[in-house]
């Protein structure tokens, strides 16, 4: 068979069986992340195998397309009147998440005898969040409650937060080490995060004018889609973060474009295809075997994460006068864990060999848990904030 039929035949496996966890999910408390997650795992290499290499190879192809209208429709929903009301709420529970995280995981771990080296990046790397398995399941559950376009601002300017605050570990650790490489990685931060907003604004500006003229009011689905590939297209070139780039362009587009009624909101209805192979494959790639290596570290890393994100957004939503609801489920909100995370376990391998296993067996083994039971987790909150 050739790798042409073998791909066509296995896309079309996998989106007919995201039909099946639309079905289970209705009749379950299980969200679809969590089961597409489940089914993946299943097909993939340590059980079934079924899931043939033409996928595998276009894994990160089929992930950028996702996650970059994740971060447009994230964007989107960064309005000037949402931050005028919620501002205040998004920047203290935001930022006291992240940080909460870091100095929770960072101190724990201290305190078992962990080096200081080791207890700060995971520290930082516990700060990322999962933005599509976040969206994914507030979609799912189709809530427009304030606490639900509370906690999508705040995935949407997550990663940001994330990304500094690695970078900031990154550098302490080569003080530490007695590297000389610590400015050089804040200055990185720097390049990736701002080179992203940078050119977010740069599309978005033109864009928010140009768009939505062919058909008055309604921006085209080839406009959407264009804009996005390109950005993101850009944003790779340019050694940016994609997912900031088109957050940027799409708060941009939304709120500057006046004559569209709904900014590109026809791109919403290509998006799950693309989110059911990302998921379904992401489940593919969990290493399910991980987990029995994480060890007391391991335990300690997903305890205190866990703490971080509860006391980190419950400190943010006091300190902020956000309501008893939002107090108290925020951070529950906020615990799925995914991509990000690993990405940035990698970089700290690559930079620091001698702590590579530690890092990368513990971050491997515990997204596995954070992934699939943290959508779980954010549904229940979803539910007791309506």
């Amino acid at each position: 068979m050739s790798d042409i039929a073998e791909f066509l035949l296995a896309v079309g496996g996998l989106l007919l069986l995201g039909l099946v966890t639309d079905f289970l999910g209705k009749r379950t408390f299980l969200p679809r992340v969590t089961l597409l997650l489940i089914f993946g795992i299943i097909a993939g290499d340590e059980v079934l195998a079924v899931i043939p290499d033409s996928i595998h190879d276009r894994f990160e192809l089929i992930t950028n397309m996702a996650l970059l209208m994740v971060g447009f429709l994230l964007g989107g929903k960064l309005t000037v009147d949402s931050l005028r009301q919620d501002g205040r709420q998004l920047m203290w529970i935001s930022l006291s998440a992240a940080l909460g995280v870091v100095l929770i995981v960072t101190v724990i771990l201290l305190l078992f005898g962990f080096p200081i080296s080791i207890a700060l990046l995971l520290g930082c790397i516990a700060s990322a969040t999962a933005p599509a398995g976040t969206m994914a399941t507030v979609l799912e559950a189709k809530s427009q409650s304030p606490f639900s376009k509370l906690l999508l601002a705040i995935v949407a300017i997550d990663d940001a937060w994330a990304l500094i605050l690695f970078s900031f570990g990154l550098a302490v650790t080569s003080i530490l080490n007695g590297g000389d490489n610590g400015s050089l990685y804040l200055l990185e931060a720097g390049y990736e995060t701002g080179g992203a907003l940078l050119l977010g604004v740069v599309i978005g500006l033109p864009a928010s004018y140009f768009t939505g003229r062919l058909n008055p009011g309604e921006p085209m689905l080839t406009e959407a889609l264009g804009l996005v590939f390109i950005c993101g297209g850009l944003a790779l070139w340019l050694e940016v973060s994609f997912l900031i780039a088109a957050m940027t362009m799409g708060a941009m587009i939304t709120n500057l474009a006046k004559h569209h009624e709904y900014p590109f909101h026809e791109i919403e209805n290509v998006e799950w295809p693309f989110m059911v192979v990302f998921f379904l494959l992401a489940g593919a790639s969990l290493e399910i075997s991980s987990l029995t290596g994480i060890g007391l570290l391991g335990g300690l890393y997903i305890l205190a994460r866990v703490i971080g994100k509860f006391a980190g957004a419950w400190l943010g939503a006091t300190i902020s006068r956000a309501d008893n609801k939002t107090r108290r489920w925020m951070g529950f909100a906020l615990l799925p864990q995914a991509g990000v995370a690993i990405g940035m376990a990698l970089l700290a391998a690559n930079e620091y060999p001698q702590y590579q296993q530690t890092i990368l067996s513990i971050i491997i083994g515990t997204t596995v848990i954070f992934e699939v039971i943290g959508p779980i987790c954010t549904r229940i909150a979803l539910r007791r904030t309506e």
